[in-house]
């Protein structure tokens, strides 16, 4: 009995509560089962698994105040932290059928049937999903039934009372249910690295965007204009990188599109339906404009903004050759992901630089920003134009068709506003006292900026220095000196556009059609 001793102790203090060991049972499980799901998405689905399908149906049921709310909290890491939040809850799940498994054999089954039955509705339910997506639901709910049903009972084999089984047997009992659970969750984690890399490879498809090499464009950028960009340090610049430029959309995941497969289809009101794919649209005569993109999201002051160089072919062209019928208004843009984008057919195909952009800043289009084709529409928020991995473009009424956000409480017009925003110093520095730079950016995309002014304190306007615009579709860049003593300030921006309409101070949220009011700060003279 004394040599028995020993290892009985060290066999309780293992076994501390089952409850733990129960839970600890179903996250490995679940887990593993959410692994193998995303492996057979991986293989069978690319576009559409069964966290992307869950994220994908929280997204579009969540109200704009929420997804503002997120966007405010969390910038563009938004999709990081939803993914987060869902394995976080998935995991809670998991334990509780552990333990509830434990407790009452077949309801910890049950709960985790209901799980996948939840990732099966929301996979079905997406748009890009192709009919062998619902395998993976399917997989990860019996993958997680049957090893979340062999660990429990493993576990239960394992009991520390001398009535359930004899000392002697315990330590096998333990290695048995230990060994179980360790090779549940070593599983777990080969199956999880297999899915990121293939995941990685799918998105790269064919190495084409690294070997692409961009044409020519039949008409040439805008110059830039000497002075057009400002030398105040913190000020943003004129042209955003790609690696600085904001990124906006409800993919979880970034599509992944071999660009030789890739079409775009324009179907709906049109005389006739066109069809083309990459290597026709990279033939035909590309234009390179500056147009800076704004998402409606945008805070007054934020930073959801920025202003590039796009190489596209102009929208109006394709919808030429398709000859949108009489009483048309309005082009209905798909993504390869589902999402839709309801834009005014004035503003594709009117004389402004509305593109079918496949370059950003002398690169192809990065995969987060649409590679390889995306819409890029001077004049209008991203929400209602700027559709990225686009697929189809559908000529239709507004009166009949609806896009994405605007049954959730969005506009489905969109013109941008006029808005400005103070750069430097930033609101809560402490600065020198005497003449303090101010300096940032101000847009009236499709309008162009007139004039920027400052106040301090709510006293009288300053006029700024409005440095030379590239165009009148992207943002200016502005500056101002003002002498200021030791003492606390309030300084506010306001842009006036070149029709002489100054913005408003009226303060509106981003819902529904962007928000509104001047961009405040405040700042300490020492």
């Amino acid at each position: 009995m004394s040599t028995l001793a020993p290892d009985t102790t060290q066999h309780r203090r293992i076994m501390g509560k089952p409850a733990l060991w129960a839970a600890a049972a179903g996250v490995a499980a679940g887990a593993a089962g959410i692994a193998a799901g995303e492996l057979t998405a991986g293989l069978l689905s690319p576009l559409v698994s069964p966290v992307t399908a869950l994220g994908g149906a929280v997204i579009d049921a969540v109200p704009p105040g929420v997804k503002d709310l997120a966007v405010q909290l969390f910038g563009t890491a938004d999709k990081i932290v939803l993914v987060a939040c869902i394995v976080g809850v998935a995991g809670i799940l998991a334990a509780l059928a552990g333990l509830l498994e434990r407790r009452r054999p077949g309801w910890g089954l049950a709960l985790a049937g209901l799980a996948g039955a939840a990732g099966l509705t929301a996979v079905v339910t997406r748009a890009q999903a192709s009919p062998q997506a619902a395998l993976a639901p399917i997989v990860a709910a019996v993958v997680t039934m049957m090893l979340l049903r062999m660990l429990v009972r493993r576990l239960a084999t394992w009991a520390p009372s001398q009535e359930a089984q004899g000392p002697e047997q315990a330590p096998l009992a333990r290695r048995s249910f230990l060994n179980a659970l360790a090779g549940t969750s070593l599983a777990a984690v080969v199956a999880g690295t297999v899915t990121t890399v293939l995941t990685r490879a799918t998105a790269v498809a064919s190495g084409f965007r690294g070997s692409m090499t961009l044409p020519e464009p039949a008409t040439p950028a805008q110059t830039i204009p000497a002075g057009a960009s400002l030398s105040v340090d913190g000020i943003s610049p004129l042209v955003t990188p790609n690696t600085d430029f904001y990124r906006i959309d409800t993919a979880l995941t970034v599509p992944a599109i071999d660009p030789p497969a890739w079409k775009l289809r324009v179907t709906g009101m049109v005389e006739r339906e066109v069809e083309i794919d990459f290597a026709t649209l990279l033939a035909k005569p590309m234009t390179e404009r500056h147009i800076t993109i704004a998402c409606v999201s945008n805070n007054v002051g934020g930073d959801l903004i920025g202003n590039a160089l796009w190489l596209g072919w102009p929208v109006r062209e394709l919808l030429a050759m398709a000859g949108p019928k009489a009483g048309a208004d309005m082009v209905l843009s798909t993504s390869n992901d589902g999402w839709t984008a309801s834009t005014p057919l004035e503003a594709l195909t009117d004389d402004r630089d509305a593109l079918l952009a496949v370059g950003m800043n002398g690169e192809p289009l990065p995969l987060e920003h649409g590679f390889p084709v995306r819409m890029i529409v001077p004049g209008l928020y991203g929400f209602v134009s700027a559709t990225k991995w686009l697929t189809e473009l559908k000529v239709t009424r507004f009166a009949d068709d609806t896009a994405y956000w605007t049954p959730r409480g969005w506009s489905d017009h969109g013109p941008i506003k006029t808005q400005s925003r103070i750069d430097v110093p930033r609101s809560g520095r402490t600065v020198q006292s005497g003449k303090v730079q101010f300096g940032g950016v101000a847009w009236a995309q499709h309008r162009g900026i007139k004039r920027v002014e400052l106040r301090v304190n709510r006293g009288p306007w300053q006029q700024a220095t409005l440095a030379g615009a590239i165009s009148t579709d992207t943002w200016y860049q502005w500056q101002l000196g003002i002498d200021l003593t030791p003492g606390d300030y309030e300084v506010q921006v306001r842009g006036t556009d070149s029709t002489g309409v100054p913005q408003t101070e009226d303060k509106a949220p981003v819902a529904p059609d962007g928000a509104t009011g001047y961009h405040t700060i405040n700042v300490k003279v020492s």
